[in-house]
């Protein structure tokens, strides 16, 4: 559909490891950038955004971020919009108040509240008390894939695929009970990641 014209997608993963994808301050301009590399209207709000800002002199406020996101979401083009959360789990909750995770999940529940008939949003996290309180109560659909069976035995085959395969010299010498208890252990602590 998005490549048809016919629908909009932005995604953002968030990540531990990059200090660039743990933020709202990340997740904000990643999405507007998308959705105006998809579609004039977009592009024209993102452009004015720019403009008012000095011609990027100036760093836009939050909530100039917030608004153009919500100018192009409610823009009268009409085609579904999917926006695309991964790993919220990974965003920061430690620094800062509110913590960069409660601004993504107050982001999320207002634009969940705007009601907007073709916007799409998806959230995938780990089942994080904080997460699970704000995003419960606004899900349609809700799918758990923590402790299933499927999911463990998926991170337990990829395990064992990396211990017995013959890329690494040094585990060609382990004994199999080693590679055994290796697969085992890790396939336990991994909890579902």
């Amino acid at each position: 559909m998005c490549n048809a014209r016919q629908a909009l997608m932005a995604y953002f993963y968030f990540d531990f490891r990059d200090i660039h994808k743990q933020h709202w301050r990340d997740l904000a301009p990643s999405l507007l950038t998308q959705l105006s590399m998809q579609s004039s209207a977009c592009c024209d709000i993102l452009s004015s955004l720019y403009s008012v800002h000095g011609n990027g002199a100036q760093q836009p406020s939050d909530d100039a971020l917030k608004r153009c996101l919500i100018d192009m979401l409610t823009v009268q083009d009409r085609h579904p919009i999917y926006l695309i959360i991964d790993a919220l789990d990974e965003c920061s909750n430690v620094s800062g108040f509110p913590t960069p995770r409660k601004r993504v999940l107050q982001l999320v529940n207002e634009l969940v509240d705007l009601h907007i008939p073709n916007l799409h949003i998806c959230v995938t996290s780990r089942p994080e008390v904080d997460i699970r309180d704000v995003l419960e109560p606004l899900t349609s659909r809700r799918v758990s894939l923590h402790d299933q069976s499927g999911q463990k035995k998926d991170i337990e085959d990829y395990v064992r695929s990396v211990v017995y395969s013959n890329s690494e010299p040094i585990m060609r010498r382990w004994r199999k009970e080693d590679k055994e208890l290796v697969v085992e252990t890790l396939s336990e602590l991994a909890d579902g990641m």
